[in-house]
């Protein structure tokens, strides 16, 4: 009996684990937030999404994308896409 309770806390243990990399998606992208309908300007204001992609602006990553979370700026290494001057 001892060691079928052991073996449950180690499942347990490992279904616990910390598997931040695979679930990056999942934290900072809410599918069910994209409206590809909601106009948004075309205002160069660039936003850097949880997800590490450079974004236009607020209103593109969280309304054609479901970008949750972002920082204004452009994300480290995204200048060949952005103007970074």
């Amino acid at each position: 009996m001892e060691k079928l309770i052991l073996l449950l806390f180690i499942a347990i243990g490992f279904a616990c684990s910390d598997s931040s990399d695979n679930n990056v998606s999942d934290i900072c992208i809410d599918e069910s937030l994209i409206s590809l309908e909601t106009p948004c300007l075309t205002v160069e204001e660039p936003v850097c999404g949880c997800d590490g992609n450079t974004y236009s602006n607020s209103c593109v990553a969280f309304n054609y994308y479901g970008i949750i979370e972002y920082e204004e700026g452009i994300c480290p290494g995204d200048c060949k896409s952005f103007d970074c001057d």
